[in-house]
């Protein structure tokens, strides 16, 4: 049975990997497929009370690293709270079979519906687009631009805006639009977009509607464009405005409009002044509307890395903003998982049935399978035979470790684009294309985390991952390029130690592998891969290498080294580290010299280092012209009776570590005072 036949739905239908704040097509089948988590559940039932409950903070921060899916929960909410209306079923209804047998939440979801709002959802950098990051009221200049829009006016242009809701305020909106109409031949929201062409025709319709003459009415827009200024306070005076108004019209006791956000953490994140912009509206809202305006903002981080980072800078006092912003929803990796298992990875009977025996069979061998060793974290393994149906072909640690290696890849700007977001992929979208590459192999294989990386490739910077462009272009080991991605994935995962052993563990493909024989592959690809300069070993370590490191560790490897500094090093090893003892003690039974020290003569391959004495040790390293060859050294060297030969077994990797230690060293003094490049000073630091 192939691995596609035990999936209960089709593993390559489209799943929408990246929830889109502003996407409309997919709404419903969004809501039918949204996995409401044990975590989310929870932060749920804390925001809704939160929500019923009005008490003076009216901003959530839902935050969560890259693909946790925060968007995802942002839209939900944002069609929650309006109880949109899809294809005759409201958000509620298609909403309420995912709580099972939680009636707290239920009974909270229903009573925040009961409430009539609107939300205006948006992503903070597409509603940017025209407005620069410096200027100071950036991030107002965005939500006066979506509130425009969403009251009908229009939002690109401010003052034009302003000029609309002013007429809409006096009741002439819409006698204006069709006197408009009637002068240009053609509709106001076509004209409004060429107003400057427009003045003539936008003054005679004026002046038809307020009953003034023409001259008066000729820079009309002119006027509104010089006076144009946009507040805070305006801003929520506005947005209250429409909201009593709206309460109004429908007979409402209460009406809500809710601002939902999405990336703003990015968005401010390098900004301080963005950030204390969105604390003062926040603020203002509340002032001014008290709490019948939310404000729901995702952010990367937690809330106190995006602000920790800038008070180190800034030394300001955010608590105020997260006084504001007190209602938090973190989302975590447990989360991520879960909605894996249940999206992608759920099993038909079938499939069920036959991972079970899978598992009766293999449960005694998880530790030795897919336990790390040498110094490395500890990833979860399989807990009981549920969990290892519900993750199978995936094992537990490639959840966790995946994530820490987008993390981590994403500090050491790996991606494209503007933030430290991935933007494009989410996890399921990675682990979906993983599912689908292997779906045609046998129940028991497994997903090896190579794999991964494929899912992230389109997200890398191309100058990141030449290494790997490269070994496909002219390795003819399949093996070993696949390692070299796996290498790539850890390479800044600090505590997974990358040795053969856990190497074998993340290249493993099948419950039935024949160990040894992955190992000796895997140390075969290792030793291609260095000798290649695609990796570096250190101890028994090894690490992908990326260009600069590539470049720094190819001229060390060009060095000249003498040989005479080379012997004096071994030589330091020898007789300082492993010998150690400066001097010979006697210990010969009734001799009347009987304890006495003498010195000796230090050897290293015929050479005399230092005094010579009558006694002396003579060291053959791997070094010696005839290393390999006993009969010779017998023959070469004269024995004298005086005189300890000690044969060091020629050994290829002692000798190339003693060679690359001496060059690095001799490299480095050369180069770290002459460098000028902070990235390639933080490799010779770490080098030395």
């Amino acid at each position: 049975m192939t691995l596609k036949n035990i999936f209960l739905k089709p593993v390559d239908r489209p799943i929408e990997g990246v929830i889109k704040a502003d996407d409309e097509a997919s709404l419903r089948l969004e809501i039918e497929e949204y996995v409401l988590t044990n975590e989310v559940e929870k932060r749920l039932e804390e925001f809704l009370d939160a929500y019923n409950n009005y008490e003076g903070a009216n901003g959530v921060w839902v935050s969560g690293f890259f693909g946790s899916g925060k968007s995802h929960l942002l839209k939900m909410l944002a069609l929650l709270l309006e109880n949109r209306e899809m294809g005759g079923a409201s958000t509620l209804d298609l909403f309420l079979p995912k709580c099972s047998d939680n009636e707290i939440l239920r009974g909270d979801l229903k009573r925040a519906v009961s409430i009539p709002a609107k939300s205006i959802l948006f992503n903070i950098d597409q509603k940017a687009d025209v407005i620069s990051k410096t200027q100071i009221d950036a991030l107002l200049a965005v939500f006066v631009k979506v509130f425009d829009e969403m009251c009908g006016y229009y939002g690109k242009q401010g003052h034009i805006a302003q000029f609309e809701r002013d007429l809409d305020s006096r009741g002439l909106y819409q006698q204006f639009k069709n006197e408009y109409e009637g002068i240009a031949g053609r509709s106001w929201h076509k004209g409004r977009e060429q107003a400057l062409l427009e003045g003539a025709n936008i003054a005679n319709a004026y002046a038809a509607v307020t009953g003034g003459d023409q001259q008066s009415a000729a820079g009309i827009l002119d006027k509104y464009r010089s006076e144009y200024r946009v507040s805070i306070e305006d801003f929520a005076d506005n947005v209250n405005a429409y909201i009593e108004k709206q309460a109004k019209e429908g007979g409402h006791e209460e009406f809500r409009l809710n601002f939902f956000v999405d990336e703003v953490g990015q968005y401010i994140a390098d900004n301080t002044k963005l950030m204390t912009n969105l604390q003062t509206i926040a603020e203002s809202l509340a002032t001014k509307c008290r709490g019948r305006a939310w404000i729901i903002v995702t952010a990367q981080e937690e809330m106190k890395d995006v602000v920790g980072e800038m008070s180190k800078q800034q030394g300001h006092d955010f608590t105020k903003i997260q006084a504001r912003f007190n209602n938090r929803m973190k989302l975590s990796s447990a989360d991520v998982a879960e909605v894996i298992q249940k999206r992608l990875l759920t099993k038909t009977e079938d499939g069920v049935n036959q991972l079970s025996d899978v598992y009766h069979a293999q449960a005694n061998n998880f530790k030795t399978l897919f336990g790390f060793a040498d110094g490395s974290a500890t990833y979860r393994n399989f807990r009981d035979r549920d969990h290892f149906i519900h993750s199978y072909p995936f094992a537990p640690y490639q959840f966790a470790l995946f994530q820490s290696a987008i993390q981590n890849l994403s500090q050491h700007n790996a991606f494209e684009g503007k933030h430290s977001s991935v933007g494009e992929r989410s996890m399921l979208g990675v682990f979906q294309q993983v599912a689908i590459q292997i779906s045609n192999h046998e129940v028991g294989q497994l997903a090896t985390f190579d794999l991964m990386f494929e899912g992230i490739r389109s997200a890398l910077k191309s100058q990141i991952q030449r290494a790997i462009i490269q070994a496909e272009n002219h390795l003819d080991n399949a093996f070993a390029i696949r390692l070299l991605k796996a290498l790539f994935l850890v390479k800044y995962v600090k505590e997974f130690k990358p040795t053969v052993r856990n190497l074998c563990v993340l290249m493993l493909d099948a419950f039935e592998q024949d160990l040894p024989a992955l190992r000796d592959r895997v140390e075969e690809a290792l030793s291609l891969l260095e000798q290649q300069t695609y990796i570096q070993r250190n101890g028994d370590q090894y690490e992908y290498l990326t260009d600069e490191e590539k470049d720094v560790e190819q001229e060390i490897k060009n060095t000249e080294v003498e040989s005479s500094d080379v012997a004096d090093e071994l030589e330091k090893i020898v007789f300082d580290h492993v010998i150690k003892q400066r001097k010979i003690r006697h210990d010969a039974g009734s001799s009347q010299n009987q304890g006495q020290d003498y010195a000796y003569s230090r050897k290293l391959d015929d050479r005399l280092h230092g005094r010579e004495y009558e006694l002396s040790i003579n060291v053959i390293s791997p070094f010696h012209e005839h290393t390999d060859n006993e009969q010779m050294l017998r023959t070469a060297s004269t024995y004298k009776a005086d005189e300890l030969f000690v044969l060091m077994p020629s050994d290829e990797r002692l000798v190339r570590d003693l060679l690359m230690f001496k060059r690095t060293e001799k490299y480095i003094k050369q180069n770290i005072s002459v460098t000028q490049q902070a990235a390639v000073k933080r490799i010779l630091n770490d080098k030395s």
